[in-house]
């Protein structure tokens, strides 16, 4: 067996074992992972955790190695200039990693600099893969930004590198509620920092060169001194454990952990497990209940007459930036953002409440979900509430959109359901979607 054959026969073996600790996790969840649409989830988680962690298998040695170019710089006089001493700064370089106290994928703006030294330049595009090859493992942002100066300070041997990292952490949702804590919308924000060298020194005029640069491209020059750890930055440090252990799930994490290379007993590590099933039994199948008062009940059971066909003098309505979480069930990932929902009344009033539409949304939200099947529950639910004229938008980030190697950062994905008046007249649709609000917070 050749070295490719052997090496491919070890990633399948790979996959196989995260693919059987998926099964255990979807059925541990109650899903069916013969279900069409989980049927290649266990293949599909794989494929983005090998993605995700192939940072263990590279060296940055191989990366640097050859990379090196002569810059003479200044022969004489004073000031410094590329070979000699000046500043070389790449910003703005987009990234993601996966979070080692919860298995979740965090969104990573990196900024790194370095003052060559020995006459000697690295290829721009290098650096940036040197820090992929540090972000394409568990990671925390301090030891994320410290191995990236560290392996750039001794495989380019300059005078000092710096290293300003934007990360990202989504808000861990509240199940246990009917409404979803909307403090907690968007995302948990960090700004780390990492030096050697001339950069050792948090004060020195160098950083204040740096940061200045960065100014140029928005970045707070508010930043964390270098060496700063934020230990608790990721919310599930503030979750408890589980109150049942489900043994067989815990070891298809560990197991999972094992196969992408990492130690489960490190001590970063050890409390993992129980924070991603922490994470992921808030989406256990049936397991929250629609919070449905008497009025709801009654509103399902003798639907409104709002919108009947005919009934030209009714108002178009809304309801809008109804937050909710969810997570895809083709990835295991996480997926959130708003819903705005459109009706007819006839004297422009919403008479069951946004409270009552909100509870609809976070029910069918709080489960394995693709986004286009959340938009048509959403709006077959709320038609025997509102009445048969409905319209619903959902617009979302998709964690699943940065984190399998597309790495759409920024994306967003918008669906569209409509029922009734909505469905046959394009005015309608028109008038509602021109409502709604111009920047979301998805």
């Amino acid at each position: 067996m050749n070295e490719l054959d052997f090496n491919e026969e070890v990633e399948n073996g790979v996959r196989c074992i995260i693919e059987d600790g998926v099964k255990v996790l979807l059925q541990g969840l109650g899903e069916d992972i013969n279900r069409e649409g989980i049927l290649k989830t266990p293949l599909r988680v794989a494929k983005a955790l090998r993605e995700a962690t192939k940072g263990y298998k590279q060296k940055v040695n191989d990366v640097v190695h050859g990379a090196l170019f002569p810059e003479a710089g200044l022969e004489g006089g004073s000031g410094q200039a590329g070979g000699a001493g000046g500043l070389v700064i790449v910003r703005d370089l987009d990234l993601f990693s996966y979070c080692e106290s919860c298995l979740l994928p965090f969104q990573v703006q990196c900024h790194v600099g370095y003052v060559p030294s020995g006459q000697r330049v690295v290829g721009l595009s290098k650096l940036s893969r040197v820090v992929d090859i540090f972000a394409k493992r568990l990671q925390a942002p301090q030891r994320l930004a410290d191995e990236i100066c560290t392996a750039l300070q001794y495989g380019i041997k300059p005078t000092g590198v710096a290293v300003v990292l934007h990360c990202l952490h989504i808000h861990f949702p509240k199940s246990e509620s009917a409404l979803p804590d909307t403090s907690h919308q968007g995302w948990v924000k960090i700004l780390v920092t990492s030096g050697s060298g001339v950069f050792e020194e948090e004060k020195a005029d160098i950083w204040n060169d740096f940061i200045r640069l960065l100014n140029f491209r928005g970045i707070s020059k508010e930043i964390v001194h270098p060496g700063v750890a934020h230990q608790s930055w990721c919310p599930s440090q503030s979750c408890n454990k589980l109150e049942q252990s489900n043994s067989a799930m815990t070891n298809a994490v560990v197991s999972i952990l094992k196969s992408l290379g990492e130690d489960p007993s490190r001590k970063e590590l050890v409390g993992t497990p129980c924070r991603f099933l922490k994470w992921l039994m808030k989406f256990r199948n049936s397991n929250l209940e629609m919070k449905l008062n008497g009025f709801l009940r009654s509103r399902i059971n003798n639907p409104s007459p709002y919108g009947k066909v005919g009934d030209t003098e009714d108002l178009i309505c809304s309801e809008l930036s109804l937050p909710f979480w969810s997570q895809c069930e083709h990835h295991l990932l996480p997926f959130q953002g708003v819903v705005h929902i459109g009706y007819y009344s006839a004297d422009g009033s919403n008479a069951v409440g946004r409270t009552v539409l909100q509870s609809v949304v976070h029910f069918y939200g709080f489960k394995l979900q693709v986004q286009e099947r959340l938009t048509r529950q959403i709006a077959e639910t709320t038609s025997s509430i509102l009445g048969e004229d409905i319209m619903v938008v959902v617009e979302a980030s998709h964690t699943c959109m940065i984190s399998r190697g597309i790495e759409k950062f920024g994306s967003s994905t918008a669906t569209i359901a409509v029922l009734g008046r909505f469905s046959r007249d394009p005015a309608a649709r028109a008038e509602f979607l021109q409502s709604l609000p111009k920047f979301c917070s998805a």
